[in-house]
């Protein structure tokens, strides 16, 4: 084999061992998950022997842990397409208002129904549930609708925040003229994961897996966008289709996971610069990384959360917004940064 080859073959074995390592941990912090509650192991040894620590274990603690995993995946999914797609490194899953749009749909929910947010009743939890994943999508689609399309990015840009900022507003004063439900909207807000059970994890399974595929198909679309609308035009790509494509899969992953656990700062944001920080590549390989940094950034979290104050519980977006707020003023610190963030 020729050094050249040997040369080229580099990248793809970093790649291979960074997921691998990835994967590996990601499983180690799964079972250290289920092993974290208010009874220790005591549960997972008593797991064939007692039916209260089988549901402990089986039914409260195993899906907590693979929904905060997969929630952090979408999340990190959603960050590596928004980062590509707006040639920008700053731009978060919450970048098209998506964020805005879910908190306005959970208050209008919760105004109308009374309920308060992750209740143990399905029918109000599949209310809820489905008002934030409702607005998170009719956020996207206002945003689309302000900026005609997906043609021009600066302008999908600005459409984003201004929706963002209108739909916060009128989410506040619903909080405002309804203070009752403020407490209530604190717990959405704040995010959690306390309340996913099996059908959640399955549904974020579903998106995760459609949006993953979707967006590594594509993937060659934000290669050529790294390199200028103008040199992507001129590869021959259809980049009105590719680009609306490429915003479905990130309003689908955001707005799923928003839905089931709430607003989780900083994880979609934070979960690529950690891979570029590791390894260059290729936006193929790139946004499965991604996918899999904010996976494990994310269950780290809400073990750290559960565990730090127990038998209290930290609300897991807070300890995200401190850690990743944290990472990323570390990371402008750091000398020749610049050209990184």
């Amino acid at each position: 084999m020729t050094p050249a080859l040997l040369q080229s073959d580099k990248p793809a074995r970093r790649v291979g061992s960074v997921a691998a390592v990835l994967l590996l941990a990601s499983a180690a912090g799964l079972c250290i998950a289920i092993a974290v509650g208010s009874t220790g192991l005591d549960s997972i040894l008593m797991l064939h022997q007692d039916p209260v620590a089988w549901q402990i274990v089986v039914d409260i603690r195993a899906p907590r842990a693979l929904g905060a995993w997969l929630a952090g995946a979408l999340l990190g999914l959603a960050g590596a397409v928004a980062q590509g797609l707006f040639r920008n490194p700053l731009a978060d899953p919450y970048l098209l208002g998506s964020a805005s749009g879910a908190s306005l749909g959970v208050a209008v929910a919760l105004v109308t129904s009374g309920a308060a947010p992750f209740a143990g009743e399905w029918l109000v939890r599949l209310g809820l549930t489905g008002a934030a994943f409702v607005g998170a999508v009719a956020a996207v689609l206002l945003t689309l609708l302000l900026a005609r399309g997906v043609g021009h990015s600066l302008r999908l840009l600005l459409a984003g925040v201004v929706v963002g900022v209108v739909l916060g507003a009128l989410g506040q004063l619903i909080l405002l003229l309804r203070p009752d439900v403020l407490l209530s909207m604190q717990a959405f807000s704040l995010g959690s994961t306390s309340f996913v059970g099996w059908s959640a994890c399955a549904l974020m399974a579903g998106a995760w897996i459609a949006g993953a595929l979707v967006a590594w198909t594509l993937a060659s679309v934000l290669d050529g966008l790294s390199l200028g609308e103008a040199t992507a035009a001129s590869l021959g790509l259809p980049l009105p289709q590719l680009r609306a494509a490429l915003i479905v899969v990130l309003a689908l992953a955001t707005g799923t996971a928003v839905a089931q656990t709430g607003l989780i700062a900083f994880v979609g944001l934070a979960a690529p610069h950690l891979v570029r920080s590791i390894v260059k590549t290729r936006h193929q390989n790139f946004i499965l990384l991604s996918s899999l940094v904010g996976a494990l950034l994310l269950l780290v979290a809400d073990t750290v959360a559960r565990s730090l104050v127990a038998p209290q519980e930290l609300p897991v977006g807070v300890l995200t917004a401190v850690l990743g707020g944290g990472y990323l003023l570390w990371l402008l610190q750091r000398p020749a940064s610049g050209d990184r963030v």
